[in-house]
């Protein structure tokens, strides 16, 4: 029996998933009415699904057993697992470096054992993350990526903004109207003065969420812009307004968390546009190495 059926049978869910990474996976299989509660929950994350069922049918207008149908389509036997699933990822959303201090992260008996664990976390990591991500929402979001009619902006928060410059310098590169939100975020204000529909928001977010970087995505959202969210397993609360949602595993053993996964999914996208448009590309490629070559010395390169 593989893992997968072993949780299956055993109403849990499927190792390193989530019940909103469920949700997103199985959403075109439910029905109109399993499909309504499935939004309206993932609107208020995991909230929501905290509530009784009497309550959470009641708000979703829906009967009792439609929210059971619906418990039952992710794998997971009966509500109140259902609703131990949700506090336990409650719990890892908040986790700071200092609460993942724990005993067996630190236990390596050897520099090699931990190698090789560390290793296997980040691969298990990119696997899920690219598992994860629906044929047609893939190709949706490369298209919004590859469309020069619509600026695309970018933005990260603490540590996702590494990531965030990454994607913009291959961006940049490969097409017009691209720019990195930088700076304090009181100065974030003037990127947003010119947002409306024909702008494009990329924005990363993982746990511990940046209440700034919220506040950013809801009011690009709010003047027209498509806002396109890289975030976590248990989902950053931009999730409840993002026309669309990748989700990247974060977790290793250490107390911090890997962006390895959401480097190689970004990596994928950069990848895949300039595949698909390198016929384009090519005299902008050729046009960008010759104004770079007016920059170089006889003696230095600083590409």
């Amino acid at each position: 029996m593989s893992e997968l059926q072993h949780n299956r049978s055993n109403g849990e869910l499927p190792a390193g998933l989530t019940v909103a990474e469920l949700i997103h996976r199985k959403l075109d299989s439910l029905t109109p009415s399993e499909r309504k509660v499935a939004r309206l929950l993932l609107t208020n994350y995991p909230v929501l699904g905290l509530d009784s069922l009497a309550r959470f049918a009641e708000k979703a207008e829906v009967s009792h057993p439609t929210i059971l149908r619906f418990v039952s389509k992710l794998g997971i036997s009966g509500y109140p697992r259902f609703q131990e699933q949700l506090r336990d990822e409650l719990n890892a959303r908040l986790k700071s470096p200092l609460a993942k201090s724990q005993p067996e992260i630190r236990a390596t008996p050897g520099k090699r054992d931990f190698q090789e664990r560390y290793t296997e976390a980040v691969c298990q990591n990119i696997r899920h993350s690219m598992d994860s991500i629906p044929a047609a929402e893939f190709d949706s979001i490369l298209a919004l990526l590859g469309d020069t009619t619509q600026s695309v902006f970018l933005l990260g928060g603490r540590f996702t903004d590494s990531i965030a410059t990454h994607t913009y310098m291959h961006l940049r590169a490969l097409r017009a109207k691209v720019s990195h939100v930088t700076g304090l975020p009181v100065s974030w204000s003037e990127y947003l003065l010119d947002m409306d529909k024909t702008c494009v928001l990329l924005v990363f977010d993982i746990r511990r969420y940046q209440q700034e970087v919220v506040v950013f995505a809801e009011e690009a959202q709010r003047r027209g812009a498509q806002v396109v969210l890289v975030t976590d397993q248990w989902l950053s609360p931009i999730s409840r307004f993002a026309q669309h949602v990748l989700v990247a595993h974060v977790e290793a053993p250490s107390n911090w968390d890997s962006l390895t996964a959401i480097n190689v999914m970004m990596e994928t996208f950069i990848a895949a546009l300039s595949n698909r448009s390198w016929g384009q590309l090519e005299d902008r490629i050729g046009d960008l190495e010759y104004i770079r070559s007016l920059f170089k010395s006889d003696d230095t390169d600083r590409s």
